[in-house]
C-alpha cells in the first residue's frame, strides 16, 4: 500500500441559510502507513473539518478521498459506519468511556459491533490494555482511573480492531503538562511499531512529538512540513 490516505483536491462547502461557507478549499495531501502526523491550525482554519472527512464523519463536497485504497466519497452511510469501525480507531479530548462499564469492556466495545465472540473479545482488548501499560487496572471502573488512564484507555479502544489509522483529537486538551508528555509516550510507542497516527492539536510543544506537521489556514494548507528531530517522551527516554 502506498498511502494509507489521499486526499485529491477536496474541498468542503456548507450553506447555512443564503451564507455559503468555503471550509476547505481544494486541499491535496496524502499520509504513508507509518507516519505520525500532526494536523495543526486557529479555530476555523479548516482543521476539524478536514479530521471529519478523515474520520468518515463527513464526506467532501468535491474532490476525491481514499483510505486504506477505498474511495470514501461514494459509500452509503452503513458502508461509511463499517469503515469507521473496522479501518479507523478514535482518540478524543474528552476520552468518551462508559462511566459504569470497566476499562477492558470499554476497549471490547469496537468488537461487540463487530460482533466478534465474547472470549475473544476479551483476549484483544487485554492485549490493547497491555499494549498501553494498563493491563493491571482491566477491571477498573473509569472513576477509578486517572485522566491520564483514562486516556490510555481510549487509546487501548482505538488500537483493538487493530485500524489502518490512529484518528487522535486534541488528545491531551484535558491533561496536564506532565501527563500529555505521558500520553504522547504512548503514541510515540505505538508510532514505532508501524502505527499510523494523525493528530489534531493547537499546542505546538505536543506537535514537536510528531514527525511531520500539517497547518491549515483559512480553508488551505500553508505549511506541510517534516520534523527531522521529534520531541521524545521522557517514557520512551527511560525506556531506550
Amino acid at each position: 500500500m502506498d498511502n494509507v490516505v489521499q486526499l485529491n483536491n477536496v474541498g468542503k462547502i456548507y450553506c447555512m441559510g443564503d451564507q455559503r461557507v468555503e471550509a476547505l478549499k481544494r486541499i491535496s495531501f496524502s499520509v504513508r502507513p507509518g507516519e505520525f502526523v500532526a494536523i495543526m491550525g486557529a479555530s476555523g482554519s479548516g482543521k476539524s473539518t478536514c479530521m471529519n472527512i478523515l474520520g468518515c464523519l463527513d464526506v467532501p463536497t468535491n474532490g476525491e478521498y481514499r483510505l486504506a485504497e477505498v474511495n470514501v466519497g461514494g459509500l452509503s452511510g452503513n458502508d461509511l459506519a463499517e469503515i469507521r469501525n473496522k479501518k479507523l480507531g478514535f482518540v478524543f479530548q474528552g476520552f468518551n468511556l462508559l462511566a459504569r462499564t470497566s476499562a477492558r469492556e470499554n476497549v471490547e466495545l469496537p468488537l461487540v459491533y463487530a460482533r466478534v465472540p465474547a472470549a475473544a473479545r476479551r483476549t484483544q482488548a487485554m492485549a490493547a490494555l497491555a499494549q498501553v501499560g494498563l493491563a493491571e487496572r482491566a477491571d477498573h471502573y473509569s472513576n477509578q482511573l486517572s485522566g491520564g488512564q483514562q486516556q490510555r484507555v481510549a487509546i487501548a479502544r482505538a488500537l483493538v480492531n487493530e485500524p489502518a489509522i490512529i484518528l487522535a483529537d486534541e488528545p491531551t486538551g484535558n491533561l496536564d503538562s506532565q501527563t500529555s508528555e505521558e500520553i504522547m509516550g504512548v503514541f510515540q510507542k505505538l508510532n514505532s511499531q508501524g502505527i499510523t497516527i494523525i493528530m489534531v492539536t493547537h499546542e505546538p510543544d505536543i506537535a514537536a512529538f510528531t514527525g511531520r506537521q500539517i497547518i491549515f489556514r483559512d480553508g488551505l494548507i500553508v505549511s506541510d512540513a517534516v520534523n527531522t528531530a521529534p520531541r521524545v517522551s521522557s517514557a520512551v527516554r527511560e525506556e531506550a
